[in-house]
């Protein structure tokens, strides 16, 4: 065996070593969802009363644990492929689908329609 196959072998089951290692976790996609909800309350519609925003932000900001882990844990299932994670989550009609690789998310479908909904559901 050549020393470039051998180094090519090398690397390829070091990379394999890091995804499995950096595969997410459900946690991990939990806290995902609560940064996706953050953001998507931000972006509230700039025609609601800055009071009622804020409002909504304080309320968010003190319940968004529970409102993470009362219905978005319990709607989510969670496939560990080793080296990356699919996580679908239903909620309201709404099918969400998520790829963990690498320690990152990777929006596959209905992520914003669905963070939309539960921010709705919170309020």
């Amino acid at each position: 065996m050549s020393l470039v196959r051998l180094a090519i072998i090398v690397l390829t089951l070091a990379g394999a070593v890091g995804l499995a290692l950096s595969n997410p976790t459900m946690d991990d996609y939990l806290q995902f969802v609560e940064q996706e909800l953050g953001r998507a309350i931000d972006r509230m519609d700039q025609h609601t009363p800055s009071r009622e925003q804020q409002l909504i932000r304080g309320v968010f900001s003190s319940q968004s644990k529970k409102l993470i882990a009362g219905v978005v844990r319990p709607a989510t299932v969670r496939r560990n492929w080793g080296l990356v994670s699919q996580y679908e989550t239903q909620i309201a009609d709404a099918k969400v689908v998520v790829l963990g690789v690498g320690g990152r998310f990777i929006p596959i479908k209905g992520l914003e329609e669905t963070t939309l909904r539960i921010g709705r559901m919170a309020f």
